[in-house]
């Protein structure tokens, strides 16, 4: 469904049984919703679901740019009061995760929990000038530039190696992206910096990620656990940057074990 909210249009779907608790998906840069199927299979059974496209990605469509991240945040915290959700447990991916950074220091009371996966909090000047390179490359060989260049810096060389039918998905997902949306949020990501706000975090938080990631390494997520209170960081193997896709069971399993310990 199409949702306008503050100027913008976001595609959202919901799933699993009313009254239950809120769980909300937001997908990674160049992903849409669709990341998320495996885990609302695993969880529509007992949890309320929210999961939408971010502006210009999957099926919402772009509003011009740059984007910044309090518009993103506002965005996300625009479709909570749009569908009367309190409280949620807000598991995000990469970008998303780094929203969940600034929603749980900003807008806590909203949360019942955060799960960061595959989200560094800060964008030191290599990490700036790599979202740069991808707004030149997407400006001089469009979206399909893009692709295979993600796919190796997403995925360990083994899986792409073997190019399971996973890695389809996420070149159609990036295909699909709008250059308006991609560059948008790319100079979002320019201006990450989450890392002062980081101990004003009181939500229960699970920092997830990647034994492999590249742009978040295990390193990185444990020094951003140690310095939100109480939180807890988990590494995901055999898995890069897009863990719940590259090892959907051992990420699974921690999902749901933090979600059985906080669900509510």
């Amino acid at each position: 469904m199409l949702i306008d909210i503050k100027g913008t249009t976001l595609n959202c779907e919901l799933a699993g049984p009313e009254g239950r608790p809120w769980v909300v998906f937001a997908h990674a840069l160049c992903n849409n919703l669709t990341l998320w199927d495996d885990q609302v299979a695993l969880l529509a059974d007992r949890y309320r679901i929210l999961r939408y496209d971010q502006r210009g990605h999957g099926r919402s469509p772009a509003v011009p740019g740059p984007y910044s991240f309090p518009m993103l945040i506002a965005d996300a915290v625009a479709l909570l009061d749009h569908f009367g959700i309190v409280k949620a447990h807000w598991c995000g991916m990469s970008i998303g995760g780094m929203m969940g950074y600034g929603l749980a220091a900003r807008h806590g009371d909203r949360l019942h929990s955060l799960i960061a996966c595959d989200s560094r909090p800060d964008a030191p000047p290599d990490y700036q000038a790599y979202f740069q390179y991808r707004i030149d490359t997407e400006k001089a060989k469009g979206m399909e530039g893009l692709v295979e260049p993600t796919i190796e810096r997403w995925f360990t060389p083994a899986t792409v190696a073997a190019n399971p039918p996973v890695l389809d998905k996420v070149r159609t997902m990036i295909r699909t992206t709008t250059p308006v949306g991609h560059a948008g949020c790319c100079a979002a990501l320019k201006t990450l910096a989450f890392g002062p706000v980081l101990p004003a975090i009181a939500v229960p938080t699970l920092i997830i990620g990647g034994e492999a990631d590249k742009g978040a390494p295990p390193a990185t997520l444990a020094e951003a656990a140690a310095r939100i209170p109480n939180a807890t960081h988990a590494r995901v193997p055999a898995a890069g940057h897009i863990a719940n896709l590259e090892n959907p069971a051992d990420f699974n399993r921690a999902l749901a074990a933090w979600l059985d310990r906080f669900g509510r």
